[in-house]
């Protein structure tokens, strides 16, 4: 699909995963809180119960709390490190 992801847990027993999101809109449960940083490209982002997109650009990262879900929307590309928890 329009998202490609990679899940990886370190010696300190926290969960990352790291990835891409193509061109699309998509939207995405979460279980865990999570934060979204951006590493490279960029992605407009709506978290559950807002009514506006905000960016997110290189070097910026964005919560979403735990057992929600948020709408992101790229027109290039956007890769990220998702840190869980």
């Amino acid at each position: 699909g329009k998202c490609v992801s990679h899940g990886i847990t370190l010696a300190d027993g926290s969960r990352k995963s790291v990835g891409v999101v193509l061109p699309s809109t998509l939207t995405f449960n979460t279980g865990a809180p999570e934060i979204m940083e951006c590493v490279a490209g960029s992605c407009e982002y709506k978290l559950a119960g807002s009514a506006s997109w905000a960016t997110s650009l290189p070097g910026e990262k964005f919560s979403v709390p735990g057992d929600s879900k948020f709408d992101i929307r790229v027109a290039d590309a956007y890769h990220y490190i998702c840190h869980f928890g």
